[in-house]
């Protein structure tokens, strides 16, 4: 169908942060039950939980004409897909992940290279293979189904496993002796899909609004009025995005103020512009940052 797009959404530990940010980008996304085909209240989108291992092959060959994945995944598949845009966020944090070597705690592993002739359990294998091929490590690589941290030293020496606090590998006892790559969250496009001008617009527009969506977390729009002769001291107060929009009161002795600021930051700005003799201080959510 020319006007719909097929929009793949990442399903199982990224699908809630997704779908959330959807909404806060102005998309709503109903996944419910067992089904693969959520609901979106945007006539022109066709949505599909696809898991985000799997994405980019999908995309690339034509089933989807978008999706969100990680570059990790993408690299790990080796395809052909158009980068549209990155989008920092994760399931925790708006942080990248990292793709780690660990080793047990006490183990005598210091360096990739004292891997030699080991074995090591990744979800990542082929991305490892080549990781370590390159360097001219020959070790065994051997797929994870999952709970990979609790398999060194039994059965595997190392590990090279997802992370974004390291939490986890520390309760297992690991350490980790190099990062192999960091990753984050991606918008990409069929090749062709992306040819095509109104899917190209389509995608364009969730690039942007997603954007929005993620510079507007954090953030929060402030205003409040001030005489002109204490303008210069309250600007020097006042921390901006770019810088502060200054407008005009009917009493010509007065101006309003509008900013954005990190929300951390209000309750220690906030009483210094009080002090530099601000009124009418009203700090207001914001939905959408468009940079």
């Amino acid at each position: 169908m020319a006007n719909k797009l097929k929009l793949g959404i990442p399903k199982g530990s990224l699908q809630d942060a997704t779908i959330a940010l959807f909404e806060s980008a102005g998309w709503k996304i109903y996944a419910s039950g067992r089904s693969y085909f959520p609901t979106i209240n945007d006539p022109e989108i066709e949505c599909m939980l696809v898991r985000a291992q799997e994405m980019a092959r999908y995309v690339a060959h034509g089933a989807l004409d978008a999706g969100l994945t990680g570059n990790d995944w993408v690299m790990e598949n080796q395809t052909d897909v158009e980068y549209v845009t990155s989008l920092t966020y994760s399931k925790q944090s708006r942080q990248k992940v990292k793709w780690v070597l660990a080793v047990p705690e006490d183990s005598p592993f210091q360096k990739p290279e004292d891997l030699a002739g080991k074995t090591i359990a990744t979800e990542l294998v082929e991305f490892t293979k080549r990781y370590f091929s390159e360097r001219n490590i020959p070790v065994k690589v051997e797929f994870s189904w999952g709970a990979t941290e609790v398999k060194p030293p039994m059965l595997a020496d190392a590990i090279v496993e997802v992370t974004e606090t390291g939490s986890s590998l520390r309760a297992n006892r690991l350490r980790i002796i190099e990062t192999l790559m960091e990753s984050e969250t991606q918008l990409i496009a069929n090749k062709d899909a992306y040819k095509g001008a109104w899917k190209r617009e389509k995608i364009q527009t969730l690039s942007l609004m997603l954007n929005a969506a993620i510079d507007a977390q954090g953030q929060v729009g402030l205003m409040l009025n001030v005489r002109k002769c204490d303008l210069d001291a309250v600007l020097a107060v006042l921390p901006a995005l770019n810088s502060p929009t200054v407008s005009h009161l009917s009493d010509p002795e007065w101006v309003a103020l509008n900013t954005i600021l990190e929300e951390s930051l209000v309750r220690t700005v906030v009483p210094k512009l009080k002090a530099a003799n601000a009124t009418g201080i009203v700090e207001y959510p914001l939905s959408k940052v468009v940079l």
